[in-house]
């Protein structure tokens, strides 16, 4: 099992603290939900932990050994679906999938994923806001790092398509720890195994939506 391990995580924009002292910890077979409004800092504590923010202060453990956020990403500790687009728009999808793996096992997995398969000629930049979206979680989902941190996963998916994100993205917690921000609050809950709502630059534990909405 994979432990890892956030520590008080402080940023400030200006005079704006955004975060404060926030700490956090994942293992392998969680679901962590994180929640909050808009610009309460949910998405730059993601990109801190990836290491594409620098903080004011952090600490990070990944299995017990310190190691710097930008350590764990290059290492291929921690992948990262941002919110913004992260594919090549004018590789058609059937060229993406070999960019990531070069096993036909893997290359299978996603090539007859049953609505990817509908959708493989396609260029990227041809695709829906929902089928990028929905392709980069389940690429993403496949590569063999050990957390998964997702921004945003089900914006623009529609529901049955939603509704097979969820298993996917569940049967991932089997290898790998999951951190999920989403304003679709409801599909997040639905999956998550602990849930955290972040208020005034902290994190509060909740365990359910009147929590939240509390």
């Amino acid at each position: 099992m994979a432990t890892l391990e956030l520590f008080n995580v402080s940023k400030a924009f200006g005079k704006k603290r955004v975060l404060h002292e926030v700490s956090l910890s994942i293992s392998t077979g969680d679901i962590l939900g994180l929640y909050g409004r808009n610009g309460c800092g949910k998405s730059t504590l993601l990109k801190i932990l990836f290491g594409t923010m620098k903080a004011d202060s952090v600490s990070l453990k990944i299995n017990n050994q310190i190691i710097t956020p930008i350590k764990a990403r290059t290492s291929c500790k921690v992948a990262y679906i941002p919110q913004h687009p992260i594919l090549p728009l004018s590789q058609r999808v059937r060229d993406i999938i070999p960019m990531y793996f070069s096993d036909e096992k893997s290359q299978d997995a996603i090539f007859y994923d049953p609505f990817i398969a509908s959708f493989t000629f396609k260029k990227a930049s041809d695709l829906s806001l929902g089928e990028r979206r929905y392709f980069e979680v389940v690429l993403l989902g496949h590569a063999h790092h050990d957390f998964l941190v997702l921004d945003e996963p089900f914006s623009m998916v529609d529901p049955l398509q939603k509704d097979r994100l969820k298993t996917f993205i569940l049967s991932l917690k089997e290898k790998k720890g999951i951190l999920i921000t989403d304003h679709y609050y409801n599909d997040v809950l639905d999956i998550a195994t602990h849930n955290l709502v972040m208020n005034n630059g902290a994190l509060i534990s909740i365990n359910s939506q009147a929590d939240l909405v509390a």
